[in-house]
């Protein structure tokens, strides 16, 4: 089987399969968190239309896990609120 790492830990993935399904098979239900309380937040609808699996791909953010298709040469790290803290205001 191939991985992809995920804040700094490897997580298995069968080929055509995304990073939510990935994620979720690996036992990982949450990798976002609200941008106002901070709730956790993982796969809602599974299908791409909630935006609750957000995640950050090669440090480019707002990336569905539900839709991404998971590729060994992947780093996904977890997003908070909107996923751009890093910007200057």
């Amino acid at each position: 089987m191939s991985s992809f790492t995920f804040d700094g830990t490897p997580v298995e993935f069968r080929p055509g399969q995304s990073i939510g399904a990935a994620l979720i098979a690996a036992g990982i239900r949450s990798w976002r968190t609200t941008r106002i309380a901070g709730r956790p937040r993982g796969v809602f609808c599974g299908i791409g239309i909630c935006f609750d699996c957000l995640v950050r791909v090669d440090g480019s953010p707002n990336q569905r896990a539900c839709r991404v298709i998971a590729d060994e040469a992947m780093t996904v790290t977890s997003q908070e609120g909107t996923g751009h803290g890093d910007l200057a205001v």
